[in-house]
């Protein structure tokens, strides 16, 4: 019988730490790609510590579903084509995200949480509203991919931190020479795709 009993035990802590060196792996691009997500918030939320992909495109979502939130593990969310202006300041504790796309959805607001997303390599934001990116967006020492073409800027931060940025794609925004100048001799190791220049100054 006490035999049974330290087999058991032995079986649940063994599973405990398997289980936790399994969420705290991140997996590389292309095993993300390949992942088969969600597709389904309802399906997901069965198991959300088990959620890595969520991919929730064209789902006339109206806002940022809070749920998504209890997703501790996620490291793919792509919420594309739907009727999100702004992302929640809670965003910040999806740490483990990597992938994160919010295109074509109306977006408005980005919070200064972004920074927060310590691990995201690709972000795609574009086709929006946004007329500001936060400065804590210099934070995401990781990020290979800013993908913002066809927003409505006004301003932009410093993307100079930004070291291991190798895409930054801002065509079909309006920028004075001046600026486009700035941004692409701050970034020398990125490929910067710019529209021409617009010939004015802000």
């Amino acid at each position: 019988m006490m035999y049974k009993i330290l087999i058991r035990i032995v079986l649940v802590v063994g599973l405990f730490f398997s289980t936790t060196s399994v969420k705290a792996q991140l997996l590389d691009s292309l095993s993300l790609d390949t992942l088969q997500g969600f597709e389904s918030l309802q399906e997901a939320m069965k198991n959300p510590d088990a959620v890595i992909k969520l991919v929730l495109r064209k789902q006339h979502l109206k806002s940022f579903p809070k749920q998504i939130l209890q997703m501790k593990n996620l490291q793919y969310l792509d919420l594309s084509k739907n009727s999100i202006s702004e992302l929640p300041d809670s965003i910040g504790l999806l740490t483990n995200l990597q992938y994160l796309a919010v295109s074509k959805t109306g977006l408005r607001h980005l919070p200064k949480e972004i920074g927060k997303l310590v691990n995201l390599k690709y972000i795609n934001f574009n086709q929006n509203d946004l007329e500001s990116i936060p400065p804590q967006i210099a934070n995401l020492e990781k990020l290979e991919i800013l993908d913002l073409w066809s927003n409505n800027f006004e301003e932009y931060p410093s993307f100079a931190n930004l070291k291991s940025l190798r895409v930054l794609d801002l065509r079909n925004i309006l920028i004075s020479d001046e600026v486009q100048k700035s941004i692409t001799n701050s970034l020398p190791n990125a490929k910067v795709y710019l529209s021409p220049s617009c010939r004015c100054k802000w």
